[in-house]
């Protein structure tokens, strides 16, 4: 089968203003996931959705066609096959697509999903990505969001952080709330906004074989303090709103109760194994209905999870670098159960870590929000606690906070051990380093005319393959939010050309000329296929549709699923996501394969934050050299760019 690169003319027209509106932003954001819908009509392609008083008129997700799918699929797993390889790759999918091949038939299928359904994704991606995925949140799914360290002299200053994190976090819910959030747009096209609907409030619960989430709206916040917990509101039972000093001293009585760790930490629980956790929490409910139910509930239905961690030493270091792991480690996965490992709860949708030595940030459980959003969450809270703000009125009557009990058994006993022995193996088999590369930023990348995504994308195409002189499979989020319920579609940021590229800079026989040619070819192949995966006319999504089909309705899987192009394209070595914050800060998580790296990356004006990942059981991968070899690629681009420049002088 050829491979067909073109698009219809409809579609050709939105690809331009895609690619001036990725020059201008400077690559795809992750989004969030499920829409919060109160009622919807469905006219033609578009769904009109009501988000409390708001109405958007948005597109439904498209089901791309069968044709274009396997064209593009068929061109991006050229680079790990060989030529026998690739040729029953293609005779497979020639069966497929045939006249009588099943392919036809799971495409019809698909279509009359789409027609009956706001998007034909949605429910099947949350429960197949999230949901119905049993490994540990920590560290598999979740991640962590570092903030700029602060150095807090003593508890007051951390409990006033702490207090002003809450309030800003509140004011951003208020405007969450009343649709004073601007609706976003991708050149001409709004995007879906009813995601910041689940911000707050929301919490996964564990269910043996397919978790749940819970949505709330409440009045408290969980804070968590030496592995105790306890309910805080913020509004007085005058129902108005605590201000900065009253949330203090609140904070305060939650640190004096609670001066000696807990003897049992029920929280440690939440970064098990999910059926492992479902069965103690089934278990929680069986050995106290009054006392562990109503403890457990009451978490849930929090606005979020504050934690007020023990320091770990943070300035001891006197490197940002080391610092930045420290803190990415801290909000990762705690550092451990002799660290703050326990004084979290993973299932709650954010948690805000305030840790007493000054490390700051975020968690957040992934499967009802995305990066990005999480991301402007951050910006508004470090604005709002930079800024000067003015004293609020005050309640006049607050709520003591509450300690939350829970009652334990010798099998509870038992199941907690085990989750702190659990978690601490997964802290040791997690390498970490983070890093400020400073020698410059998307202001220079801007410069050349070069897209400062696609050029980090294929610096880490470029870094991987001059480690192991083997294409690396790599997964970026592209957008889908314009359209009803959108959330992601994958770009295989690994093509021909980028290892076209990656060879002709290791090539000492390549002028500076080829170079810079093979660079501009191969972020043009990677804008191309970002404008159609930000469309949803990527290859993934496509192809775990006609998957889920095919098994919804009793017919086999197809073949194509089960071969080698399909195994090494899906097998995502190098796990990346722009996760684009002003301040200071980035995002951090675990690699999605044992032999493989993630990469988080924040680019800024004159520097780009990363976040790289590998785990330490895997004896082919290392941080550091992945590193090192970014950091000579990215110089590398630099200076065969001046170079070039220079040469037309």
């Amino acid at each position: 089968m050829s491979i067909n690169r073109e698009v219809t003319k409809s579609t050709d027209k939105n690809n331009n203003m895609l690619r001036g509106m990725l020059k201008k932003m400077g690559g795809p954001r992750i989004v969030f996931l499920e829409p919060y819908v109160s009622s919807f009509q469905v006219t033609s392609n578009y769904a009109s959705v009501s988000l409390g008083s708001n109405k958007q008129d948005l597109p439904r997700l498209p089901v791309p066609k069968l044709k274009d799918t396997l064209q593009k699929y068929l061109k991006s797993i050229k680079p790990y096959l060989s030529e026998q390889e690739f040729a029953v790759t293609a005779n497979l999918v020639e069966d497929f697509a045939s006249a009588d091949g099943v392919g036809h038939k799971l495409q019809a299928l698909l279509e009359q999903r789409a027609e009956s359904h706001l998007n034909w994704l949605e429910e099947w991606w949350l429960n197949t990505a999230y949901l119905e995925y049993r490994d540990p949140v920590v560290v598999y799914s979740s991640p962590g969001l570092v903030f700029p360290f602060r150095n807090f002299c003593n508890q007051e200053d951390q409990l006033k952080y702490a207090a002003k994190t809450l309030l800003a976090a509140l004011e951003y819910k208020h405007l969450i709330d009343n649709d004073k959030i601007p609706t976003e747009m991708m050149g001409k096209n709004p995007l879906d906004m009813s995601q910041y609907k689940k911000i707050f409030g929301t919490c996964r619960i564990p269910i043996k074989g397919r978790d749940k989430l819970s949505f709330n709206d409440s009045k408290h916040v969980s804070v968590f303090h030496n592995n105790h917990i306890f309910h805080v509101d913020l509004w007085g039972s005058d129902n108005v709103l605590l201000n900065e000093e009253q949330i203090v001293h609140q904070l305060q009585k939650v640190i004096d109760l609670s001066t000696k760790s807990a003897e049992v930490s029920i929280g440690i629980l939440t970064s098990e194994n999910r059926d492992t956790w479902a069965q103690a929490y089934e278990l929680l409910g069986k050995v106290s209905d009054e006392v562990n139910v109503k403890s457990l509930a009451d978490v849930e239905k929090s606005i979020a999870v504050l934690c007020l961690d023990q320091p770990v030493g943070l300035w001891c270091h006197n490197d940002k670098d080391k610092m930045q792991n420290v803190a990415a480690g801290q909000t990762i996965h705690g550092g451990g159960s002799e660290s703050n490992g326990g004084n979290r709860w993973f299932d709650k949708t954010v948690q805000f870590i305030v840790g007493a030595d000054g490390v700051t940030g975020l968690t957040y459980e992934h499967s009802p929000a995305e990066g990005q959003p999480i991301a402007v969450l951050t910006d508004y809270i470090i604005n709002y606690i930079e800024k000067e703000n003015k004293p609020t009125s005050s309640s006049a009557s607050p709520i003591e906070p509450v300690q939350l009990k829970f009652q334990v058994n010798d099998d509870v006993r038992r199941m907690i051990r085990t989750a702190r022995e659990n978690l601490d193996k997964l802290v040791n088999n997690l390498e970490l380093n983070c890093f400020t590369y400073d020698k410059y930023g998307k202001n220079f990348i801007k410069s050349q005319k070069l897209s400062p995504d696609s050029y980090l994308q294929m610096a880490m195409q470029y870094a991987f393959y001059r480690l192991y002189k083997t294409p690396g499979a790599h997964y970026e989020s592209a957008a889908t939010r314009m359209y009803v319920g959108g959330r992601t579609e994958t770009i295989r940021s690994c093509s021909t050309e980028s290892i076209d590229f990656a060879k002709t800079m290791l090539n000492p026989q390549s002028s500076s000329k080829d170079k810079v040619a093979a660079l501009q070819k191969a972020i043009k192949a990677h804008k191309d296929y970002t404008v159609q995966a930000l469309q949803g006319l990527g290859v993934d999504r496509h192809l775990l549709g006609l998957k889920l089909i095919a098994k919804e309705n009793g017919i086999a899987v197809p073949k194509i699923y089960s071969d080698a192009g399909f195994a090494k394209s899906t097998h995502m070595r190098i796990s990346t996501s722009q996760v684009a914050c002003k301040c200071d800060g980035f995002m951090c998580y675990g690699p999605l394969v044992p032999n493989g790296y993630a990469t988080c990356y924040n680019p800024r004006d004159n520097d780009v934050n990363f976040a790289t990942s590998a785990f330490v059981a895997n004896p082919e991968t290392a941080c550091s050299e992945y590193r090192a070899a970014l950091e000579q690629s990215l110089q590398d681009m630099h200076d065969i760019l001046l170079q070039n420049i220079q040469s037309k002088l």
